[in-house]
């Protein structure tokens, strides 16, 4: 099942079966066996009669987390039929919350349940170490038992999981917490927010835009506060990351944190709509990070 080494670049065919990013969705690898697909809760019935779903494999249920304002669940399972396993969780309070599923089989149908058994242990602890989509998994299953060359050619699977899921909308293993040093980030500036007086600081990264520890963010929001993004910030809090700081009125950042865009830092910032194009500053020139950005697209 070895499919050889690999570069850095990949190429990755998608096929939309429906003619629709909405409906089904397949994605393959070039020099991979494997073979993984997507579907809507909605279409899990012409999902499961594929004949891919016939096979051994692992599969992902994943939604929105009840708990958790704009948080992720999601459920990691496998099965010698993936087909007539998913429908027994059709009727599954615990698993309620998915709205979206994804399998993945091997095209050559090697895939034995030796191995599926430990992807899914790998991709279980894959995802607790991220910790940015929470486990409804009751058990932590740790499973090695399988032979040296076998754990080789699973580990060049699981590389091309780590791809293809995230491409399929199943990112699993975008950390939680941003790290201290984030790819792509070491040629930005840093930049400055001093408004309303918060006073934060933050760089460009491939991750988004890190707003580092120590910043701070005022606590009590304008009438334009959006409340998708309060609700940002109240998780923030619930989830330490947001403390209070010594400055009535403000919390600190106890942890560097990514947000999704410029804008979107600003605004937990200043609690209060904003345009993070503008209202970050790069440190020592006073450039707005819009300019700083276009003089890296040569503008």
């Amino acid at each position: 099942m070895r499919e050889g080494t690999q570069s850095s670049g990949r190429q990755i065919r998608l096929f939309l079966v429906d003619g629709t990013p909405s409906g089904i969705m397949t994605a393959e690898v070039m020099m991979w066996t494997g073979k993984a697909l997507a579907a809507p809760r909605s279409r899990l019935g012409d999902l499961i009669h594929r004949e891919e779903a016939s096979r051994t494999g692992i599969y992902v249920l994943m939604g929105p987390d009840p708990d958790r304002a704009n948080g992720l669940k999601c459920y990691i399972g496998e099965a010698d039929s993936i087909g007539k396993r998913l429908p027994r969780h059709e009727d599954d309070e615990d698993k309620d919350f998915f709205d979206r599923v994804a399998l993945v089989v091997s095209k050559d149908e090697n895939l034995t349940k030796a191995h599926a058994r430990y992807l899914e242990s790998q991709l279980i602890r894959l995802t607790k170490e991220a910790g940015s989509v929470k486990l409804a998994n009751g058990t932590d299953p740790e499973f090695a038992l399988l032979p040296e060359a076998d754990r080789s050619d699973m580990a060049f699977f699981l590389e091309q999981l780590r791809i293809v899921l995230p491409i399929l909308g199943f990112d699993l293993f975008r950390p939680a917490q941003a790290p201290s040093s984030p790819e792509g980030a070491t040629q930005s500036p840093i930049f400055e927010l001093g408004s309303v007086g918060a006073n934060a600081a933050g760089r460009d990264s491939d991750l988004g835009f890190i707003v580092l520890a120590g910043s701070t963010a005022r606590k009590k929001g304008t009438s334009s506060f959006p409340q998708g993004y309060r609700s940002m910030r109240d998780q923030f809090v619930a989830d330490g990351k947001l403390v209070d700081d010594a400055q009535p009125g403000f919390y600190r950042f106890a942890t560097d944190v990514a947000f999704p865009s410029p804008s979107a830092a600003a605004t937990v910032v200043m609690a209060r709509s904003a345009n993070g194009t503008t209202e970050w500053k790069e440190r020592g020139s006073g450039r707005s990070y819009r300019q700083w950005r276009s003089t890296q697209l040569g503008g």
